[in-house]
């Protein structure tokens, strides 16, 4: 790495476009110095992505409501940390409008992880007129203070404040000297913001911390300065410590955490909605790769409104700062483009989780609900100050896609073809999968058990059920069991449920087996909806006969036919089976056995009778890979000898259609009749499949028609988009 002796003072030109004229840039900053006196309307995020190559580099992102952002430049740097630093990377930066609103200060921490791993020891000061054209300089630590710190060998996450008291601007770090934990310290900038004036003085915390305290965030409110910071000690987590001084004398509030998070967090940034009282805190969930938003009245009392926001991009520890419109159209008009359309359709008709701007085919495809009406569909495009279209109003969409030109100020107009289609995939708005569908005899509806999914790492710890009369239309009925309140053997990990209507003693009674903490228990209802009792105890929690892999998970419940007994099947990396007692919520341990799979099984059984013959399906796959799929096999009997035939996909990806890892699925037939509909989840779409392994914990609930060949065997399942039409009550009977 390169040291420096004295701070280096450079003028960083935008990365990717270079500005023409001085005479541009006259007018570009008499604009900013002018918008400066508007009130702010918008937000621009700061922010980098990772530790990898090309991702600890400076990008922006935009909002016009504080909570739902869009990257800028295709959520590439518009600076070149190359030419910044002397790592090669720059990481947590912060931005702050001046004073007298004329100018923004940035500073960054200056690291490149993939050569330096968490040792650095330098941070870059830049300033700017217009929020695009930057200049630069560098800070050494322990080269330019060699005396006091010579032996510091971690510069991290750098801030910046403004100080009524003295007129200067203070920078304020965490530092990690010798052997010693990382502690806050601060100094304050000289005049033109190239360097410290001073050797940097300790800020927090006070001498008896023995743990490391880092990413601090000062913002003034009532009088007091408050300090959010992340603390190791205690519970590590961002606190907050309040001082009537900028300096000195903050003071913890409280040892516990701030932040909503049991995960590690780190890098909190916090500002203030636009015409509102309410502050924002959001903060890094690093090692579970998202970011968390919270918002407060009082600086005190944090509440998460993640689902209120939306980002089409994966920030790491940056800042938000408001803007004028002004401001906004000219970040837009330097780095807008037709490659990333800043435009949203928000009909109420829309299912606006699917819908898909395929900005470098210039089409936008738009799926909408059960009933919509084509010829007068009016998709409500929301854009961006600074970008326009046309038509406006409804349009008729019932012959084909209709021409919509968009223009950007600045950047010209471009002709986008929008399709809208009448979609029943996903047949349930939100992130659900691993469903099971039951006809109920007692209502005359279909009802669907998912997990509750969209959470890292299959995190849930509710189920939900859903009802309808036609398998298209479905009615949240709400959460139907919550491990936290009503199951008293495990809080964590609700996955796979499945469900059995049973009629004991002249009243119809529900079964519902679920998995939780890689356990699996049975809960018990009047009624398909509940309310559910939970039996007080595991059903399965115990590794079967010989096996000593997987996990005890994905219970299904078959009831023969044939016979009027019930079957209980489970697990991973193994398919147990064992009859269940008359009771239904304990198994006779005599009819426990292992089923005689082959290598493709992973996990998800389901079981089915038709003809005589028995049907068992299985996921193949990581429900993260976009290879997901069902097989199956047959048997005589509901504990019999599987026979796999050699062609057995049930159903998997159509890639023409991008729809991926399709699997973990139940099984419908429409009642009196040798109809049957499989129901599946998959990646949602479209996102799923650029969001990594993540895709495999924000899925979607499908039902496409399953059906046979003339020998039996099961014709391969091609996943849609359109989906089933609606069952009505008479083509049941």
């Amino acid at each position: 790495m390169n040291t420096l002796k004295q701070p280096i003072h450079r003028t960083i030109r935008p990365y990717y476009i270079i500005l023409g004229s001085a005479i541009l840039l006259a007018i570009i900053s008499l604009i900013s110095a002018c918008t400066t006196k508007q009130e702010a309307s918008a937000y621009l995020f700061v922010y980098f992505t990772g530790n990898g190559a090309g991702e600890e580099a400076i990008r922006y992102a935009v909002s016009e409501d504080g909570f739902h952002y869009r990257a800028l430049n295709n959520n590439e740097p518009v600076l070149d940390s190359k030419k910044i630093s002397t790592s090669g990377g720059v990481r947590d930066p912060h931005i702050l409008r001046s004073a007298d609103g004329k100018t923004f200060y940035m500073v960054v921490t200056d690291l490149y992880v993939p050569e330096m791993g968490w040792k650095n020891y330098a941070m870059v000061l830049l300033k700017s007129t217009d929020l695009i054209n930057w200049e630069s300089s560098l800070i050494n630590i322990p080269e330019t203070f060699p005396d006091e710190f010579g032996d510091v060998w971690r510069v991290w996450a750098p801030q910046t404040i403004y100080d009524d008291a003295t007129g200067k601007y203070m920078v304020y770090f965490s530092m990690k000297q010798g052997e010693d934990p990382d502690k806050i310290y601060y100094a304050y900038a000289n005049a033109d913001f190239t360097g410290l004036e001073a050797a940097p003085k300790q800020l927090y915390p006070e001498e008896s911390k023995t743990r490391a305290c880092i990413d601090g965030d000062i913002i003034f409110s009532n009088g007091k300065y408050h300090l959010f910071h992340k603390a190791e000690d205690g519970d590590p987590g961002i606190k907050l410590a309040i001082s009537d001084r900028l300096t000195e004398g903050y003071q913890l509030v409280s040892d516990k955490r701030v932040d909503e998070e049991t995960n590690p967090v780190e890098g909190s940034g916090i500002f203030k909605l636009n015409n509102s009282n309410d502050w924002i805190l959001i903060y890094d969930v690093y090692t579970s790769g998202r970011y968390q938003f919270t918002k407060s009245s009082d600086l005190l009392n944090f509440t998460v409104i993640d689902q209120e926001i939306s980002m089409n991009f994966h920030p790491r520890h940056g800042t938000v700062l408001p803007i004028t419109a002004e401001e906004l159209k000219s970040l837009l008009s330097e780095w807008s483009n037709f490659d990333d359309l800043l435009a949203d359709a928000t009909s109420a008709f829309l299912k606006k989780q699917n819908v898909y701007f395929k900005n470098q085919e210039k089409t936008i495809y738009l799926p909408v609900k059960h009933g919509t009406d084509l010829t007068q569909f009016n998709p409500e495009f929301k854009t961006f100050s600074g970008i326009s279209f046309i038509p406006e109003g409804p349009q008729d969409f019932s012959k084909g896609p209709v021409d919509y030109t968009f223009t950007i100020e600045g950047k010209g107009s471009q002709t986008y073809q929008v399709s809208v289609s009448e979609d029943n995939n996903p047949v349930l708005e939100g992130f659900y999968a691993d469903p099971d569908i039951l006809y109920s005899e007692k209502t005359g509806k279909y009802y669907l058990y998912p997990t509750s999914d969209g959470f890292n790492n299959w995190s849930g710890t509710y189920f939900k059920v859903f009802s309808s009369d036609n398998l298209v239309d479905w009615n949240d009925e709400g959460v139907m069991l919550d491990l936290k309140k009503d199951v008293s053997w495990a809080d964590r990990n609700a996955w796979a449920p499945c469900i059995v209507e049973k009629k004991i003693n002249g009243e119809f009674k529900y079964f519902y087996y679920f998995t939780a903490a890689q356990k699996i228990g049975v809960a018990v209802a009047d009624n398909p909806t509940g309310p559910f009792v939970d039996s007080g105890k595991a059903l399965i929690d115990f590794k079967t006969l010989n096996v000593n892999r997987g996990q005890e998970i994905d219970p299904d419940v078959f009831t023969d036919p044939v016979s009027g007994k019930s079957f209980l099947y489970w697990g991973n990396g193994y398919m147990a089976a064992a009859e269940l007692n008359d009771d239904m919520i304990s198994i006779s341990f005599s009819t426990l056995k292992q089923m005689n799979i082959d290598d493709t099984y992973r996990e998800g059984t389901y079981v089915i009778f038709r003809n005589g013959t028995y049907y068992f399906m299985w996921s193949e796959d990581d429900t993260r890979s976009t290879n997901y799929k069902v097989r199956y096999a047959t048997a005589k009997t509901p504990l019999g000898k599987l026979e796999i035939p050699e062609q057995n996909i049930v159903i998997q990806q159509n890639a023409e259609q991008e729809i991926y890892a399709t699997g973990h699925n139940s099984v419908l037939q429409v009642p009196g009749k040798d109809e049957w509909y499989l129901v599946y989840h998959r990646f949602t779409r479209p996102k799923g499949i650029e969001m990594g392994r993540s895709g495999g914990f924000h899925r979607e609930v499908c039902i496409d028609k399953m059906e046979f060949n003339a020998d039996g065997s099961i014709k391969q399942v091609i996943p849609t988009l359109q989906g089933i039409k609606s069952i009505s009550n008479e083509s049941r009977n």
